[in-house]
């Protein structure tokens, strides 16, 4: 698996922009995943229930650390983090002339979404988003994925670790973000590559935590706004289906 994974990121050959092409922007997004989600209202990281975008701590263990203010909210987290292909849009890195407010210039995601279709789309990818703590997901932040061999849990029982700019997460959802990581990577490839390092470890994550029926049934309801596969949950879900 890992040799051929690496052959489709490593290859010569360029991938054409074939992800989202129906999804606008990030705030359309969030409305349709609240539909997606709705029979099945889980943070992704730490698998607390929620209603009304209001986790439910009692359940899962949950403590908050730090802001308890966005702890009590559910926000969409990109699994990928935006600034892996924001990066590579011109007015992210430089800004623009028409990204200007108050006399003041201004780069990043906010420039990348006022200048740049391609930034929107992708950063609208429904694949690519999941439920979650807001405390969580400031706490995520752009960090890389690894192992932190010295397991410090500051939320709870929250399986979430953060360690000198590197995340830890549960092992229950370590296939989900690698097969995430994979299906960015080769759908934007002109945008995100990934290292051999985070190959490597995604490899060993997608094998150790096979695809299960939420994602498969996510991949569905995606599907059905977004109109595209993610390829790398294909033969898992059919393996699934037998």
């Amino acid at each position: 698996m890992f040799s051929i994974i690496l052959s489709q990121f490593f290859s010569s050959e360029s991938i054409s922009f074939d992800g989202n092409q129906t999804i606008k922007r990030f705030s359309e997004s969030k409305k349709i995943l609240k539909k997606i989600f709705q029979n099945n209202q889980y943070t992704f990281y730490c698998n607390c229930s929620y209603n009304n975008s209001k986790p439910n701590f009692k359940k899962c263990g949950y403590k908050p650390y730090k802001n308890f203010k966005r702890a009590k909210r559910i926000e969409w987290e990109h699994i990928v983090p935006a600034s892996r292909f924001g990066n590579k849009f011109e007015s992210w890195e430089y800004g623009h002339s028409k990204c200007i407010k108050n006399g003041k210039k201004f780069r990043g995601r906010k420039c990348a979404r006022k200048m740049d279709k391609k930034f929107r789309l992708i950063e609208a990818d429904l694949y690519n988003l999941q439920p979650t703590i807001g405390e969580v997901n400031q706490a995520r932040n752009n960090f890389n994925m690894s192992v932190i061999p010295e397991e410090k849990r500051n939320y709870g029982k929250c399986d979430f670790e953060v360690l000198n700019n590197f995340i830890e997460p549960s092992p229950n959802i370590r296939g989900d973000i690698a097969r995430t990581y994979f299906y960015i990577a080769h759908t934007y490839s002109n945008y995100i590559k990934l290292t051999r390092s985070e190959l490597s470890l995604f490899s060993k994550w997608d094998k150790l935590d096979p695809v299960d029926e939420w994602e498969c049934k996510r991949s569905k309801l995606i599907k059905n706004f977004q109109k595209n596969i993610n390829k790398f949950l294909v033969q898992g879900c059919k393996e699934l289906n037998k």
